[in-house]
Order: structure tokens, then sequence, then C-alpha cells
């Protein structure tokens, strides 16, 4: 009995991930014909709640992708490679204090908050670093323009993803 009404669970979360999928993905086909840009693969991936690395994201191409790259993806085969992350829970996104542990390390002074340069600094130079894309998208939605610097709690609280 409990595996039935498991299965049923799965089958409706099945259902439910489907549609939020096709949702998101007809946002991009801007043809409609079941085919999205695949530079536009992250966004629909980030809309959907998961929060792939660039790594991350270039291998789940690499899986939806056809075998000979068009530039396309295929909606038939974005679909159950997507919706197998979302029963995993793959790719999801960093718990609120965790984030907050990260920025209180780049602060040693405890001020709060970083400045524009230091936020660049250890952006671009440390671990996987952001491209001047990133960096620029980062900036103009953390730097509090009277102060040129970030905030990060507020930051943080403005970023976190509700999972309710």
């Amino acid at each position: 009995m409990a595996d039935d009404r498991e299965r049923e669970g799965t089958e409706i979360a099945v259902a439910e991930f489907h549609k939020k999928i096709k949702e998101a993905f007809e946002v991009f086909d801007h043809e409609s014909n079941n085919t999205v840009d695949v530079r536009e693969i992250g966004t629909i991936i980030r809309s959907l709640g998961c929060c792939p690395s660039e790594g991350e994201l270039h291998d789940l191409i690499a899986e939806v992708e056809e075998e000979e790259p068009t530039g396309y993806i295929r909606y038939e085969k974005f679909l159950p490679v997507m919706t197998q992350v979302l029963l995993e829970r793959r790719y999801r996104p960093i718990p609120e204090d965790i984030l907050l542990r990260a920025f209180e390390v780049l602060d040693p002074a405890k001020r709060g908050f970083l400045s524009k340069e230091e936020l660049i600094k250890y952006m671009t130079e440390e671990g996987e670093p952001f491209s001047q894309e990133e960096m620029e998208e980062m900036l103009s939605a953390a730097i509090d323009p009277e102060s040129n610097s970030i905030h990060y709690k507020d930051y943080i609280t403005m970023m976190v993803i509700d999972e309710n």
C-alpha cells in the first residue's frame, strides 16, 4: 500500500514538473516549434529553481543536445532530463546561513559589507571566476549606489529563493 501511495505521489510530482518545465520552455520558444536557443537553457533551468555551476550547466547541455549540435535544444530531449533533475532535487540553491558564512569569511573585520573593489577582486580572482557579464549582473543587483558597497545580509535576503 505504501508503495502505491509513493508511486502516486511521484506521478503527481512528475505531472507538476512537466507543467512547470513546459511553461518555462515556452517562454523562450520564440518560433513555437518546440526548440529554444541553447544559450537560453541556463535561464530556463534557473527559472525552475535550480542553481547549477557553469560546469554542471555544460554537462546538462551536452546531455540534451543533438548528436550534431545545432545551437538549439528540442523540448522532447529537454523534458525527461529536466524532470529527472527536479525529481532528484539536483542543483539546489545554497542555504542562506551558508551564504552568510561565506561573506563573513571575506569580511574578517565584521563590517557587514564589502566594497565594490573587494567584491570584484574576490569574484574574479578566486575559485571559479565570474565572467565580465556575470560580474556586471551581480554588481547591478548587489551594490548600493550611495555607499558603493554590498551590504551582504540585505543582498542574501534578496537573492534567496523561498522554497515554499
